[in-house]
């Protein structure tokens, strides 16, 4: 029964593939980009992170309890997975303005009013467990969940730092004149908020550690593409084959030279007796940039698969609908049947048949994020007026 979790691997390309077409020579997959699918590409991804997520718990290396095998290969690259959100929003964010030229107008209320309720109301759901399941918790602790300051849901970081480049768009955009200048202000924002990143050590805060910052580079990454994607289409339609092998062979390459960087300068620098901070700063962005080229290699490698093969089937639509949701709650499943309760308190039980907990964490989660999905919805639909 252990070795069922195996079957992950193939059935994820099913899912994948199903109904999947794969364009004849010379010609190419005439949705490429478009809001389908994407929406398909985050679906699959969406489901990637939680096999990320549950590999953590798992088989993760760094883990001091039994370890069950099975899902190695996720463990070390959710930061790739979470790339392709960041692209897609930038993409998304640039296309939109130049589509609609009201599109900053309730821009809050349509692209960060949703960040906002999926975050309180899953902090919400977490901090209720948390009581539950027995959490001790002194006024400072409690004040941090109340507040989201200490994320009461510890899977939230994506919707801490995707306001802050929502509201590096807007301003940039607002009130930068030239496209040049509304693209490179956005530039500026992310880059401050990785430099800032890089100089905080891991805590239980917001900023806690290099996963908030390893692939943020794709948001604006998303946004010079579409900028400029039909010269960049035009020129890799003419060597498409090489271009897709520099890709896969430069994310392999860079992903491989980024735990040989992390084994060597580590962004755990404060635990280092001796370093001073520029030093321990260094060394992660020495770390960092090795991962920021593996991400973006796997991002192009994305894109050019999409160049020519056209996706889409139900799975992959009903998951492109909710990949917000699920990607914030799925991980209230895995921690009550983990090791621990978010490192706090025994959960429920372990599960240890590694494919019985996919199951166990994936369909009460698709679920939970179909009714989590209507909630946020009907709220918008107060505050936002179409």
């Amino acid at each position: 029964m252990d070795k069922l979790v195996y079957l992950t691997y193939p059935l994820m390309l099913v899912l994948l593939l199903a109904g999947a077409k794969w364009s004849k020579s010379g010609t190419w997959n005439e949705e490429f980009m478009t809001l389908k699918q994407t929406k398909y590409i985050q679906g699959f991804m969406a489901v990637c992170i939680m096999l990320h997520h549950i590999g953590q718990e798992t088989c993760a290396s760094w883990q001091t309890y039994p370890l069950f095998p099975g899902l190695e290969l996720f463990v070390p690259i959710g930061y790739f997975f979470v790339g392709v959100f960041m692209m897609c929003s930038g993409y998304g964010l640039y296309k939109s303005y130049k589509a609609k030229p009201d599109y900053l107008k309730g821009f809050f209320g349509k692209r960060v009013l949703p960040l906002l309720l999926a975050f309180y109301s899953t902090g919400l759901l977490f901090f209720v467990v948390r009581i539950i399941m027995k959490e001790k918790m002194n006024g400072w602790k409690l004040f941090c969940y109340i507040s989201g300051w200490g994320l009461p849901n510890p899977y939230a970081w994506f919707v801490v730092a995707m306001p802050f480049f929502y509201l590096c768009f807007y301003l940039s955009f607002r009130f930068l004149k030239q496209d040049w200048m509304k693209i490179a202000g956005t530039i500026t924002g992310v880059f401050g908020y990785t430099l800032l990143g890089t100089c905080i050590n891991h805590n239980n805060y917001w900023m806690r550690g290099e996963w908030w910052y390893n692939c943020v580079h794709l948001f604006w990454i998303g946004i010079l593409f579409a900028c400029f994607e039909k010269p960049i289409i035009e020129k890799v339609k003419k060597n498409y084959a090489m271009y897709l092998l520099m890709a896969v062979i430069a994310t392999i390459f860079f992903f491989n030279l980024s735990r040989v960087a992390s084994g060597i300068f580590s962004y755990y620098g404060e635990n280092v007796p001796g370093l001073s901070f520029i030093e321990v700063v260094r060394n992660r962005w020495i770390c960092l940039i090795t991962e920021m080229l593996a991400s973006l290699g796997f991002v192009i490698s994305v894109l050019l698969l999409n160049l020519k093969l056209k996706i889409g089937n139900r799975f992959l639509e009903l998951m492109g609908t909710i990949t917000l949701e699920f990607y914030m709650i799925h991980g209230l499943f895995l921690e009550l049947f983990s090791f621990r309760f978010c490192d706090c308190v025994p959960s429920i039980t372990r599960i240890t048949n590694v494919a019985l907990l996919i199951v166990v964490v994936f369909v009460p989660s698709l679920i939970s994020a179909l009714g989590l999905k209507k909630v946020i919805t009907g709220v918008q639909k107060l505050f936002v007026k179409k």
